[in-house]
């Protein structure tokens, strides 16, 4: 029996959460059940809001530096966890990976250079270098018949070839939405393409910690000498630990090139100094987490299991794919035969959920929807029985 409740209902009206307030703006709807946003709806635990609380009765907020046990702490989980000796110089606060990505194009590609991602895949991926008016290209996923994806690593290796202009690869590392956790082998050969061409990785690991079902994450920068001397990678405990608000992000850098390079431009901007909570979030979270960490997965893979078998009896057109990390669940909702328009009205305006609909996810993610079950199970048996009479309905 976990000693944390998971079960427990947090409302969070008024705290404004991105999932509430947006509603309206973003679906013309400001009571739909909120299942889109890939924040948990679990309490953030104790001994996180315990040290951010003690230093709030020192009631002065003014210049900080950053802590001593700060690279420590973060050193020690990633060893711990993921077998990764990470030298402390390697390492850098950034404020939020989305931005980190922004950062790392406009330090280390020219205008006219691209940036290749691997669609259906995290929509920042487009939408940042897109903004920072940079083209991106498209090396999409391989649907497998058991519902999965694979690498098109034969189509990249062709992509990079005949176009010089493909600088950055942005690597969603475990995958998202997909729930991927990609193999050594698989990150390996990426890494071998990429480094024989000069193409810099930005591997986003920011699921990391949250493998399911006895998965193991592979770092990127570990499979081989290629991969650490062209990659950047950014983590956080943030998805985990349920700490987005606080901004906890970092990145680790092995090749001295690069990170020279990215650290000088990260420090002349002065974006490389925590703002006064995080370091406290993240060392909390990385000496006191893991109790809590693994009661966490546990709930989250039975939400899953509750979900899959769901679909199976009740609405059998729609196929969960099982996610290997993270609370994120890929829904293939094809064979109820929607058009887009369809689709989305049936779980907006019929069912009243807001869900991310996967084409936003980018080729390939037309007629899917990802949904967050990182919500206490009475919410997601809600959603679920919104959806089935809506189906039933049609």
């Amino acid at each position: 029996m976990s000693t944390y409740n998971f079960d427990k209902v947090i409302d969070r009206r008024g705290t404004g959460a991105l999932k509430l307030e947006a509603l309206q703006p973003r679906y013309g709807n400001a009571h739909l059940l909120p299942l889109w946003v890939a924040d948990m709806d679990f309490e953030n635990p104790h001994f996180i809001t315990d040290a951010l609380r003690r230093r709030l009765e020192h009631s002065l907020f003014g210049y900080t530096v950053e802590p001593p046990d700060y690279r420590p702490t973060i050193i020690r989980w990633i060893n711990e966890h993921h077998h990764w000796d990470v030298r402390p110089e390697w390492l850098a606060y950034i404020p939020g990976i989305v931005k980190g990505i922004g950062m790392a194009i406009n330090v280390f590609l020219r205008p006219d250079e691209k940036v290749v991602i691997q669609p259906p895949v995290y929509h920042p991926f487009r939408l940042t270098p897109e903004g920072n008016d940079r083209e991106v290209v498209h090396n999409p996923l391989l649907p497998l018949e058991d519902g999965r994806y694979a690498m098109d690593l034969d189509g990249l290796d062709r992509l990079l070839d005949t176009d010089p202009k493909c600088r950055m690869l942005l690597l969603s590392n475990p995958h998202n939405p997909a729930g991927i956790v990609w193999s050594p082998e698989t990150l390996r050969r990426l890494a071998d393409i990429c480094h024989r061409r000069g193409v810099l990785v930005i591997s986003d690991e920011i699921h990391a910690d949250m493998t399911l079902y006895g998965h193991r994450h592979t770092p990127f920068a570990t499979v081989s000498d290629a991969a650490a001397a062209c990659s950047i990678t950014f983590g956080a405990p943030s998805k985990t630990f349920n700490i987005a608000g606080i901004v906890s992000s970092y990145a680790i850098v092995p090749n001295d090139t690069l990170r020279r390079r990215f650290y000088r431009w990260l420090s002349a901007n002065e974006l490389d100094e925590p703002t006064l909570f995080a370091p406290i979030a993240t060392i909390a979270a990385y000496r006191y987490g893991e109790p809590w960490r693994r009661a966490m997965l546990g709930y989250v893979e039975a939400n899953i299991d509750y979900l899959i078998d769901y679909f199976a009896r009740h609405l059998p057109a729609i196929r969960p794919l099982r996610p290997e990390a993270s609370f994120l669940v890929w829904l293939d909702c094809r064979g109820l035969n929607l058009d887009h328009d369809a689709l989305i009205d049936l779980f907006v305006r019929r069912a009243h959920l807001a869900l991310n609909d996967g084409q936003m996810f980018g080729p390939g993610g037309e007629g899917y929807m990802r949904i967050n079950v990182g919500t206490p199970r009475a919410i997601l048996s809600e959603a679920l029985e919104r959806l089935r009479h809506a189906v039933d309905g049609q």
